[in-house]
């Protein structure tokens, strides 16, 4: 009795392996440093039992600011005050700005915030230090000088060491919402989204308005709901009222 009784000639033509039916391919080794974010990002998703939390702010307020700041020049942009209003709102949450160690919080004494920046070799990321002590225009040229090293491949190690706290701003991209993950050695990562137009109700009133959500993950571990909602709820209302922030 025949063992199959599919003709040979047919069982010959059959892939002789999954991957073998997705045509000619190309194998991409990453670079070391790709390899060791991949290894950091696994790590951090494998041990580090992540809650997440959303809210939407009115930046009507801080687009129209920034308007005004670009009408007499270089500006400081989105991030730039996203990256202030966090940095400000961790003085008051320090438990935000700590790391996760031995059953226990090494609480921080600096605030040093880590930006996201997409470069061709996956995303690094420069590090902002003493973020709360500087003004807008001090944030704005370090972003723009270590973002530019960045996407060129001439950030060095000890520019993308120390951060306590990280962003991620992947509205830049045109994205509304992400959950990011948090990174190791570190509580929690904000995610930006783009700044959209749509009806908001003011005093009452549904008038226009410039919306953006905001993504806080968190290491359950370091912090629980009510910690994590009230420090979002802090960097939402400092872009809520900009002049909160210098």
């Amino acid at each position: 009795m025949p063992i199959s009784s599919v003709p040979m000639s047919e069982e010959l033509q059959k892939p002789s392996s999954p991957a073998s039916g997705k045509g000619e391919g190309e194998f991409v080794e990453y670079s070391r440093a790709r390899q060791s974010m991949s290894r950091r990002i696994a790590e951090s998703k494998a041990t580090i039992p992540h809650i997440y939390m959303q809210v939407e702010a009115d930046v009507t307020a801080l687009v129209r600011r920034r308007a005004a700041l670009r009408a007499g020049g270089d500006a400081p942009t989105v991030n730039d005050l996203v990256i202030k209003a966090a940095a400000l709102a961790l003085r008051n949450h320090p438990r935000v700005n700590s790391t996760y160690r031995d059953g226990g919080l090494q609480l921080h004494s600096r605030i040093n915030i880590g930006v996201a920046v997409d470069t061709e070799d996956g995303s690094l990321t420069p590090v902002i230090t003493d973020a709360d002590l500087k003004d807008l225009n001090e944030i704005a040229s370090e972003v723009r000088v270590l973002s530019g090293r960045a996407r060129s491949g001439e950030i060095t190690p000890p520019e993308q060491a120390g951060a306590t706290f990280s962003i991620s701003n992947v509205g830049m991209l045109g994205i509304v919402s992400s959950q990011p993950i948090v990174n190791p050695g570190q509580a929690a990562k904000l995610a930006v989204g783009a700044v959209t137009s749509r009806p908001v109700v003011r005093g009452g009133e549904v008038v226009p308005g410039d919306v953006m959500t905001l993504d806080l993950s968190c290491d359950h571990r370091v912090l629980h709901g009510g910690e994590g909602a009230r420090f979002l709820t802090e960097v939402r209302t400092n872009l809520e009222d900009p002049g909160l922030l210098g």
